[in-house]
């Protein structure tokens, strides 16, 4: 998600400094990982963009491009991701037991080739409200997957919509989104966002700041209806921002604080179960 105009990045020597770091350090995990196993021709097949080139004894694997692209984006842009480097460390530390996976992102902005580069191999898509946004991003990263969302609701609805929706049977019944007859559920995202059994989500976008803003709570809700309607495991959601009162009282209320695996400042991250392969309450 873009920033909003009066928001002036902080730390920004200190975040730069920590996200070209963390870069870093994902890849000399996976060379050393890669040099040091006696299969690491095996394994770099399934990496397309691998490429070896063999000087004598010695071995050469070129950075991923998207790697490449993030290292030097953040390297020389003096703009960051709205997420501090505590945040970013929460949705890291779960990247790196399950990536590559499929992961979802409600927002395209400054922290987008971050997740990409983090979920090397994977499937990692977004979903974008503004339009001109979108082809701004894509000019410049031509490889990020994105998908135009229309909201059809404001932030001053949001109390009425948790007070109704909380009490209504239609949205606590776990089916595929598109089925489902609760008024937070969004029918219109790409046919990919319903076929796919997500991995990770995260949730930062729509906009969410003034009152005539589209406000998160139909994504919040639509993630945790996902969540659950997955054929089996479990998929790690994540929600930024829940300082504001929407994103804190929907992610309660729609991803349950039974579910609540870890908050670090503004990022909350919940571990939702399967309800499809065995019976479950919406919250536990």
């Amino acid at each position: 998600m873009k920033l909003p105009k009066s928001q002036s990045p902080v730390n920004l020597k200190l975040i730069l400094t920590c996200s070209f770091a963390v870069l870093l350090l994902i890849l000399i995990l996976r060379s050393t990982s890669s040099s040091s196993s006696s299969s690491s021709s095996t394994s770099l097949e399934n990496v397309s963009t691998a490429q070896d080139i063999s000087l004598g004894s010695t071995t050469c694997t070129k950075i991923p491009p998207s790697l490449s692209e993030a290292l030097v984006h953040y390297a020389t842009s003096n703009i960051t991701p709205q997420q501090t480097i505590q945040e970013i460390s929460v949705s890291l530390k779960i990247l790196q037991k399950k990536s590559p996976c499929n992961f979802l992102v409600f927002g395209l902005g400054y922290d987008s080739l971050l997740w990409t580069s983090l979920n090397h191999g994977g499937l990692t898509v977004f979903l974008e409200e503004d339009k001109s946004w979108i082809q701004q991003i894509q000019t410049k990263f031509p490889s990020l997957i994105s998908h135009h969302v229309i909201y059809d609701t404001v932030i001053t609805q949001a109390d009425d919509l948790l007070r109704t929706s909380l009490s209504d049977k239609e949205c606590t019944t776990v089916t595929n989104p598109r089925d489902s007859k609760c008024r937070l559920a969004l029918k219109g995202l790409p046919k990919e966002v319903y076929e796919v059994e997500w991995d990770l989500i995260m949730v930062d976008a729509p906009t969410g700041y003034h009152d005539g803003a589209p406000g998160r709570m139909s994504a919040v809700y639509t993630a945790g209806l996902i969540a659950r309607n997955r054929e089996d495991g479990e998929t790690d959601v994540f929600v930024h921002d829940v300082n504001r009162v929407v994103e804190d009282k929907f992610s309660k209320g729609f991803l349950c604080e039974g579910y609540l695996t870890q908050q670090e400042g503004r990022l909350r991250h919940f571990t939702i179960p399967s309800h499809r392969t065995r019976s479950r309450p919406f919250c536990p």
